[in-house]
């Protein structure tokens, strides 16, 4: 038996292996056993993806299926829909940019980065230091980190640090509601002396994560001691400020909770010797069941995408980033 599963008290693997999910048996043949598993091109004509597809639309966007309009524009929905529809392709059918929808919708997202170089719409005329790194994220893990439009994206994310290392969203550093500066001519600058907020820096950290070179920065390291100091806690600023939080996933990842955290300092170059994440480590061994699977709340998705097995998947990653040395 491999190092990281030793610290378990139970394989995880027979259970994922069991699914009837192409993909997911793929990903963990090919990430966690090291086997061969095929080609990764052929989980792109399975039926999911291709529905996925379908409604792609011309100019490589997605629809926003809502008709709540009445504070931001269409458009601005439809890069919210099309960041959520590229979770899925990226991260549980691992598609890159070798496919041409993809391309498509990557020069899409790239009309929605402005000059400064975040990509700005879903919270209006203010920054998104939610997605506009995790749109990053995706188009890095999809083979554009060495794309000049992504390089411009990591100085903006730098050049808007909190002074402490760490992110928050500017909004809330001038202690105002987004719905009252949605229209307001440029984004608010941050408020610099003001702490960090663990929800803005977990979503910037997998960006920095995601990049072959940036997750070795020193820039990454100070912000994920920060995050890791964060662990359990509540949160600086009002958005998803209960520490129960910390404790209810999704997969794809979405926002910050304790799994997409390791997963991102996993990557970084942390290690269990530090007591934050050894503390974090603990309680996904704690809460695994005897069938393999762990015992999570599932903030959304729930049954229909199997998001416990993927969410194991996830643990599992993390746990072997951090044992098999």
């Amino acid at each position: 038996m491999t190092a990281w599963k030793r610290k378990l008290p139970h394989d995880p693997v027979p259970i994922l292996l069991e699914s009837e999910n192409q993909a997911l048996v793929f990903f963990t043949k090919r990430d966690l056993l090291e086997e061969e598993s095929g080609n990764v091109r052929d989980l792109w004509d399975l039926p999911e993806v291709l529905k996925i597809l379908r409604k792609q639309q011309e100019d490589g966007s997605w629809k926003y299926p809502g008709k709540t309009v009445n504070i931001r524009t269409p458009e601005d929905y439809n890069q919210l829909e099309t960041f959520r529809q590229l979770r899925f392709l990226v991260e549980m059918y691992g598609m890159t940019k070798e496919h041409p929808a993809f391309k498509q919708t990557a020069e899409y997202l790239f009309t929605c980065q402005t000059d400064e170089g975040d990509f700005r719409g879903i919270y209006g005329t203010q920054y998104a230091h939610t997605y506009s790194p995790g749109i990053m994220e995706l188009l890095i893990k999809a083979g554009y980190a060495k794309d000049k439009r992504i390089e411009k994206g990591f100085s903006w994310l730098l050049r808007t640090r909190q002074d402490d290392g760490g992110w928050a969203a500017p909004v809330r550093t001038h202690n105002v509601k987004f719905e009252d500066v949605w229209d307001k001519p440029g984004p608010l600058q941050p408020v610099r002396e003001k702490p960090f907020s663990h929800l803005m820096t977990g979503t910037v950290l997998r960006a920095f994560a995601a990049h072959p070179k940036r997750r070795n920065s020193e820039d990454a390291h100070k912000a994920g001691e920060l995050l890791a100091s964060r662990f359990f806690k509540a949160d600086k600023y009002s958005d998803r400020r209960a520490p129960s939080f910390w404790i209810g996933f999704r997969f794809p990842f979405w926002f910050t909770n304790l799994l997409s955290a390791l997963d991102s300092l996993s990557l970084i170059g942390f290690t269990p010797e530090n007591p934050h994440i050894q503390k974090a480590l603990d309680w996904f061994v704690d809460t695994q069941k005897k069938t393999g699977e762990w015992n999570l709340r599932i903030l959304a998705g729930g049954k229909a995408l199997n998001l416990k097995l993927w969410l194991s998947l996830g643990i599992c990653r993390v746990f072997k980033r951090f044992y098999d040395k």
